[in-house]
């Protein structure tokens, strides 16, 4: 439960919605995202329903926020991604497994047509496109085109039932990407 104030308003406001927020995770946790409702994030936060709606108009409010902290943290895991050697397959298989962990579901479905979203797939894309780009990969594509198929082709571990099988994806991935070049 957040303090009822901190040393600035502006921090008081980042701990209402940090607990909100870690509130809902707990919630989509234990009922999935339907299972969120105002009465239950206000009574876990501490905060009363009125106070709640002063911050966040409604569930789904509270839901994309969520959801858009989870992207933005799944996305900085991939940049903290720094090994030796094999940085691109470290990359794509942590993005398989964070696809294999997350599944998209059909309640979630809405929250992942949210533009942020869309935005945080692009940075993705980027992001994948700067690491092919340093990488032994086939010449003949460009690396955004690259790093657009290996999105598509990994988050297909969502619907894949072992780690192991997510692995066999990332090698089957990164030997398209290193395959001969198409005439």
């Amino acid at each position: 439960m957040p303090k009822l104030w901190d040393d600035s308003i502006e921090a008081h406001r980042r701990a209402v919605r940090d607990a909100t927020l870690d509130a809902a995770a707990a919630l989509v946790a234990e009922r999935g995202p339907t299972g969120v409702t105002m009465s239950e994030v206000a009574k876990r936060t501490g905060l009363g329903r009125a106070t709640l709606y002063k911050y966040f108009p409604d569930v789904e409010a509270i839901l994309v926020a969520w959801h858009e902290r989870q992207v933005g943290n799944h996305l900085a895991q991939l940049v903290a991604i720094d090994p030796p050697t094999g940085r691109l397959e470290a990359v794509l298989e942590a993005y398989a497994l964070i696809c294999h962990e997350h599944p998209a579901t059909e309640p979630a479905a809405s929250l992942h047509r949210a533009e942020h979203v869309k935005q945080a797939r692009q940075r993705l894309v980027d992001y994948l496109a700067e690491v092919l780009a340093e990488s032994e990969v086939r010449n003949d594509v460009p690396p955004k085109e690259l790093a657009t198929y290996c999105v598509h082709a990994l988050t297909a571990a969502g619907a894949i039932p072992s780690k192991a099988a997510v692995r066999r994806l990332v090698a089957v991935t990164l030997a398209g990407l290193r395959g001969e070049p198409s005439g």
